[in-house]
């Protein structure tokens, strides 16, 4: 619901024919499904995969190496090992 709303009050601007056929505004990315996290345990499987993403694409050695992360806010809380 939140992404419907969010897409209605969005300018369309510029659209491929694919998105005029299929009423799309071309704001969220094809083949993207979002996911109910559950529980807690899921919860740190979501953000351990989000650290060490940049780590798997061969960006930095290290998840703290990426700049952009939001484990730089995890270790000052002392919640990253």
């Amino acid at each position: 619901m939140i992404k419907a709303r969010f897409s209605r009050a969005v300018a369309p601007g510029r659209r491929r024919a694919s998105h005029v056929k299929r009423r799309e505004r071309g704001v969220w990315q094809r083949r993207f499904w979002e996911r109910h996290v559950r529980n807690e345990e899921e919860m740190a499987a979501c953000i351990r995969y989000c650290h060490f993403n940049p780590v798997k694409h061969g960006f930095v050695a290290r998840p703290q190496d990426w700049p952009f992360s939001s484990v730089h806010r995890d270790i000052r809380a002392g919640r990253w090992p």
